[in-house]
């Protein structure tokens, strides 16, 4: 299902990711973040979770992306429960497309088949603690930080460990 994004920007479309993108979100995932993946990486996850894989294009060209994993594991809430878990892996959208809706967009969609799709129990994701930008964008979302990680990126930056509790 493609959606526009209303408002600021009205000639981006998001979708579902296709097999055919990966040359597309290798290159924002290249230009817009120094954590890069091989290509296996992203087949391995569009082919495994193409329902909440979702890139943004402007015109045809894929300006964002946000890629997940489903995983099993304790809680970030409730220490005694083993839960079902999405995981916000990677997340990008080229500098020049910024502040006009795409993450938020990307996000909402992200977070909609996470929960009906996916029928997972909470999200989480990690992030820079540098990067302000997404934690205010992930905290309207309802995601709280849990941990700092100490040294998390190959640079040596820590990372907070934020998560969000779906409800049922």
């Amino acid at each position: 299902m493609e959606l526009a994004v209303k408002g600021k920007e009205s000639n981006v479309v998001i979708r579902n990711v296709r097999p055919s993108d990966i040359n597309g979100v290798m290159r924002v995932n290249r230009a817009a973040l120094p954590e890069n993946y091989p290509a296996y990486f992203f087949e391995d996850h569009i082919r495994n979770y193409p329902e909440a894989f979702f890139v943004a294009e402007v015109d045809g060209q894929i300006v964002g992306y946000i890629m997940p994993r489903v995983e099993w594991g304790m809680s970030f809430f409730d220490p005694k429960a083993y839960v079902k878990k999405g995981h916000l892996v990677s997340f990008a959208v080229l500098a020049g497309y910024r502040r006009r809706g795409i993450g938020t967009a990307l996000l909402s969609r992200f977070m909609d088949a996470m929960k009906n799709v996916y029928e997972v129990n909470e999200v989480y994701l990690e992030v820079r603690v540098s990067n302000l930008d997404a934690i205010r964008l992930y905290e309207r979302f309802g995601f709280l930080k849990m941990k700092v990680l100490k040294y998390y990126y190959a640079d040596g930056e820590d990372a907070y460990l934020m998560a969000v509790k779906l409800s049922s």
